[in-house]
């Protein structure tokens, strides 16, 4: 993994952060194909009703199979201080604890079992509305998005996007450029931002633009479950 200072850097500028190549090509394949073994795992509804476009998204049951487990649990612990000090930063009570499991036991006292960690599926004209993955009384401000395949080759379209509002000033909108295996580090809501006159909170939300062709698959690793 690179850098932990250069990826709390990035969050703290923009909301995101991108880390080159954390999977594999051959993992990314691996990953893949958990989809078509969709036994496995586990459908909900459609994200239709929730105002989304897309072909088909699977949640994976609380008990994350391998190597998504180990991955998650990986990057919760990267992520954990740079969760604390934003917490720190925006006046909020009480700390995320340094491993995913005492934070997963917080979750379920709480009622929020449902797991949402996901893989996706975008096939062509499908897209993903603007939205965020604020579920729960319990919310783990980061989540990480990572693309399973290689755009322009398996795919067209289909950029990771993201707006941003700031106080009195309209949406930025960002683009985040992602390769096969690259993870994009996302804020989940809002996040501190240090403006002249001190640090004030910003809201966020991100979605997928339409594919042109092909398929696109993603991981999409969120670190609270929801009730």
């Amino acid at each position: 993994m690179y850098h932990c200072a250069q990826l709390s850097s990035e969050l703290d500028k923009q909301g995101s952060a991108v880390i080159p190549g954390l999977l594999t090509a051959e993992e990314c394949l691996n990953l893949s194909s958990l989809y078509e073994r969709a036994h496995s795992l586990r459908a909900r509804p459609g994200p239709a009703a929730e105002g989304l476009s897309l072909e088909e998204k699977y949640y994976f049951d609380p008990a994350l199979p391998e190597p998504v487990r180990t991955l998650r649990e990986y990057l919760y612990e990267q992520l954990a201080p740079i969760a604390n000090r934003w917490k720190t930063a925006m006046g909020h009570a009480g700390v995320y604890p340094a491993h995913l499991q005492a934070w997963l036991d917080q979750c379920r006292r709480a009622g929020q079992t449902r797991s949402l960690s996901a893989l996706s599926r975008h096939g062509e004209g499908d897209y993903e509305a603007l939205h965020r993955n604020a579920n729960g009384t319990l919310v783990f401000p980061l989540q990480a998005v990572i693309l399973l395949s290689e755009p322009k080759r398996d795919f067209t379209g289909g950029e990771l996007v993201m707006t941003e509002q700031r106080p009195r000033m309209q949406s930025r909108p960002i683009v985040l450029s992602l390769r096969q295996g690259d993870a994009a580090v996302i804020a989940v809501h809002d996040r501190p931002f240090q403006g002249a006159c001190g640090i004030y909170r910003v809201t966020l939300k991100h979605g997928v633009s339409r594919v042109r062709s092909g398929r696109r698959y993603a991981l999409d690793l969120l670190f609270h479950d929801a009730p």
